[in-house]
């Protein structure tokens, strides 16, 4: 094998490495067991190899660099297909100065779960809600706050467990 094809198989497999290592970090968290651990499955088999053609061609500071450039790309990759697949739901915390255009009845609409009540900030009354959405129309909820309520103070987490509500029936 020449000293090029060791330097890019390194990189290929340490980019498939680390990001099958982000997915399935993603997949446990997500509650998705039976796929974490078959993406284990892979994910070591493809260290073991990539680990074993650089300690065989340690002596070239080159494979060395080559494992940390993949490394650093797969990383990258692992964190753009985890965006891609959007798993799970989101919270918004949404805090917006009192009656901002309806905008509880407006994500309503949007077919966003909204719970809101009357709140006080530094400046008086606020309205303060909260909206559950799937991940992947995060971007979406998001535009559509800034459209309606361009001030609007808004926290974005990812929520681990809920039950009950009208919502959850649609969820699952």
């Amino acid at each position: 094998m020449s000293a090029i094809h060791i330097v890019l198989t390194i990189i290929a497999i340490n980019i498939v490495y680390v990001s099958l290592f982000t997915v399935r970090i993603i997949f446990v968290m997500k509650g998705r067991r039976v796929v974490a651990s078959f993406l284990s499955m892979i994910e070591v088999f493809t260290y073991l190899m990539g680990l074993n053609i650089v300690l065989s061609n340690i002596h070239n500071p080159v494979n060395i660099a080559a494992y940390c450039v993949g490394w650093g790309s797969g990383v990258f990759l692992g964190s753009k297909i985890e965006e891609w697949l959007a798993l799970g739901y989101v919270t918004l915390q949404i805090v917006v100065e009192h009656d901002r255009g309806n905008l509880p009845q407006r994500l309503r609409e949007c077919g966003y779960g909204v719970t809101s009540w009357m709140a006080e900030g530094r400046d008086g009354q606020r309205l303060s809600m909260l909206v559950l959405a799937k991940r992947s129309n995060e971007k979406k909820l998001i535009q559509t706050i800034e459209q309606i309520a361009p001030k609007a103070f808004v926290i974005s987490f990812d929520p681990r467990y809920f039950r009950g509500g009208f919502w959850t029936k649609r969820l699952h």
